[in-house]
């Protein structure tokens, strides 16, 4: 999957939590995220500027966080489904540090071969 259809199947499927998405889905998406936040937040920087005490203000790199979060979670969800585990580890970010890492692992682990309880392959077609 390229960067374009990616992006295109993630925002297509907004609220979509159930089914499976691929490593390169869920990596795409990642990435795409991370620069137009980054993208974003220079356009906040230049209009905006800094306050005084060094806190930055800004609304349109907030606007596009909260209006990614809910594809994000859900890619999040899919992409543990096709490691055959349940989205609601997604929680496990809570726990500082160790929870990032148990995730990061889930997320770069191959997907499981065939169908499994939360669908069919993404990978089945190719």
């Amino acid at each position: 999957m390229d960067f374009m259809t990616a992006v295109k199947t993630v925002l297509g499927k907004y609220a979509t939590f159930s089914g499976r998405a691929q490593r390169s889905e869920f990596w795409w998406f990642y990435l795409f995220s991370l620069i137009v936040s980054a993208v974003l937040q220079m356009v906040d920087r230049a209009l905006f500027g800094t306050l005084v005490g060094g806190q930055d203000v800004g609304i349109l790199a907030p606007l596009f966080s909260l209006a990614i979060l809910l594809p994000g979670l859900a890619v999040g969800a899919r992409r543990l489904h096709d490691t055959d585990r349940s989205g609601w580890w997604l929680l496990i970010a809570l726990i500082p540090i160790v929870g990032f890492l148990v995730l990061l692992y889930f997320f770069v682990q191959r997907g499981t071969a065939g169908p499994n309880q939360h669908g069919a392959d993404p990978l089945a077609g190719r």
